[in-house]
């Protein structure tokens, strides 16, 4: 009888250095400064914070998912959301819509360029969300890599 394993398959690895190399990189130097840029003022420091945690998704995604737990649901995550969409979602959004497209051209860069389609969700509004490992989902899984 096979026991399952916490830690991540040989796939997993391929496919998130792959990543690394053709896409994870530039996002999350995005991510990186988007960050940065967010925490110059107290009040974006929240969302500085955001932007790091998805700087390190943007990085490594495969054998990690995104679930949205009901608790984190509140009035706030949509205030939060709202100001993230308008200073940084958007164009983190179009970052990764530019990347998908670019990816989808060549065969063995449509499960990447899926993959950054999938983020773009997160990209627009990730409070109320969280990152998890496979296999650890404490809430509803919105995508799994």
């Amino acid at each position: 009888m096979a026991q399952k394993s916490d830690a991540p398959g040989a796939g997993s690895l391929v496919l998130n250095i792959l990543w690394i190399v053709l896409s994870g990189f530039w996002l999350f130097l995005s991510y990186l400064v988007a960050g940065v840029v967010q925490c110059i003022t107290i009040i974006g420091i929240p969302f500085g914070i955001q932007s790091f945690k998805l700087a390190g998704f943007a990085l490594w995604p495969f054998g990690r998912s995104v679930v949205r737990q009901a608790h984190n649901s509140t009035a706030l995550s949509v205030v939060g959301n709202v100001v993230w969409f308008l200073f940084s979602g958007l164009w983190l959004a179009i970052g990764h819509a530019v990347l998908g497209v670019l990816l989808c051209v060549t065969i063995i860069g449509i499960p990447l360029g899926l993959g950054n389609f999938r983020m773009i969700p997160l990209a627009l509004a990730p409070f109320g969300k969280d990152i998890v490992r496979n296999g650890s989902e404490h809430g509803e899984v919105v995508f799994s890599f």
